[in-house]
């Protein structure tokens, strides 16, 4: 088995960042009313800016497809030293891509200026960017190529605008209802962001500058025990089952905002940290970590509400890393969900503060329904 080594990080973050004053201009305003969830939610995300692929006109025309920005992200992995001719396998994952068919990689692939190379595509919530991540990683260790590409992206902004819910906000008011979302829908309006990112891993490190070293990529559903949580495409019954869009008809998807993200919070809140903690202490004991010396956790949270929630539960199993060592920038580029991971990962290289000899951890939790991925990686 080959090392495999993290040699260039990318990221492609579209527009200028967007305010929390700005946001209901851009995405606009269900029935022409501002959102009553709005600030509240944004109280505890903590998050103050984000980007939309978006005109900031608030017609809702798109700047950038997920496709292109993830394109972006990849071709600033090469140069002339290392051209992107030279790329072998391209793994992309997301959870927004902007077709059912082709797949996202092939879309991506089709952007840019290169050979045939081998492809796949990772689709799910935010652990679709470590499967994409670990099948890069699984390439080089296992010798089927020297060198790989993963990404992360998201364009959620588009699934956001309010005009995606009048269908639905009308049919309210014929039914004399009060024609307001419901809260699992307008939760996730004021917290996703767009971009994406992107990593080269190679069978060598670099010659001049740091490599990260990747020991190890676990990954775990626990869709066994835990019902959908987070879903899009679908409808949740009473029992917990999703009835999917397949099986209803058009007007059922307007009516419903079938196709918008839904998150059930109360499942969330009462799974989320738990169960991903539990895998980390599970993580520790496996690979026989020594805590005192990791030197940076880089945490994914889709909320700022989360982080001391993780801080108590790790502590309470004995398996502690202080909050001086943990690294994020939600609150400045938002929750960009399969992106998030490599952007904490590609800002931390830049920021300096690396040294050879230093671990990180990633931990990455995925609440649609319920996976968790862990990443050990040696600065090198």
């Amino acid at each position: 088995m080959k090392e495999v080594y993290i040699t260039r990080l990318s990221k492609f973050l579209p527009n200028e960042p967007v305010s929390n004053d700005e946001m209901e201009t851009i995405l606009g305003k269900v029935d022409g009313k501002p959102s009553r969830a709005r600030l509240k939610i944004l109280g505890n995300n903590k998050i103050t800016t984000r980007y939309y692929s978006l005109d900031r006109n608030g017609s809702g025309a798109s700047t950038h497809s997920n496709a292109e920005m993830t394109a972006n992200a990849v071709r600033g992995l090469f140069d002339e030293k290392f051209p992107i001719e030279n790329m072998q396998l391209l793994a992309c994952g997301t959870t927004s891509p902007d077709q059912l068919l082709p797949g996202h990689a092939a879309m991506v692939h089709g952007l840019l200026e290169c050979k045939p190379v081998e492809l796949i595509s990772a689709t799910g919530a935010c652990a679709a960017g470590m499967q994409a991540f670990k099948y890069a990683f699984m390439s080089i260790k296992s010798g089927n190529s020297t060198n790989a590409v993963s990404t992360g992206s998201e364009k959620f902004s588009s699934w956001l605008l309010a005009q995606k819910f009048q269908p639905e906000a009308e049919n309210l008011k014929s039914l004399d209802e009060n024609p307001i979302i419901a809260f699992e829908k307008d939760f996730l309006r004021w917290m996703l962001s767009d971009g994406a990112s992107a990593a080269l891993f190679q069978d060598k490190p670099n010659e001049e500058g740091l490599s990260l070293r990747v020991n190890w990529v676990e990954l775990a559903s626990y869709a066994n025990e835990l019902e959908t949580c987070m879903y899009a495409g679908a409808i949740k019954n009473a029992d917990g089952t999703t009835k999917g869009w397949i099986d209803m008809t058009p007007e059922e998807w307007a009516q419903h905002s079938v196709f918008s993200f839904k998150q059930d919070t109360r499942l969330l809140g009462k799974n989320i940290v738990p169960v991903g903690s539990q895998m980390w202490k599970e993580m520790v004991e496996k690979h026989n970590i020594h805590l005192d010396e990791i030197d940076f956790f880089l945490p994914h949270l889709s909320s700022e509400f989360f982080r001391f929630k993780i801080d108590e539960e790790i502590a309470r199993l004995g398996v502690p890393i202080p909050q001086e060592k943990w690294f994020t920038n939600l609150v400045n580029v938002g929750n960009i969900g399969t992106a998030s991971p490599y952007l904490m990962l590609e800002e931390l290289l830049n920021t300096g503060r690396l040294k050879k000899g230093q671990t990180i951890v990633m931990m990455v939790p995925e609440s649609a329904r319920f996976t968790y991925a862990y990443a050990h990686i040696t600065v090198v």
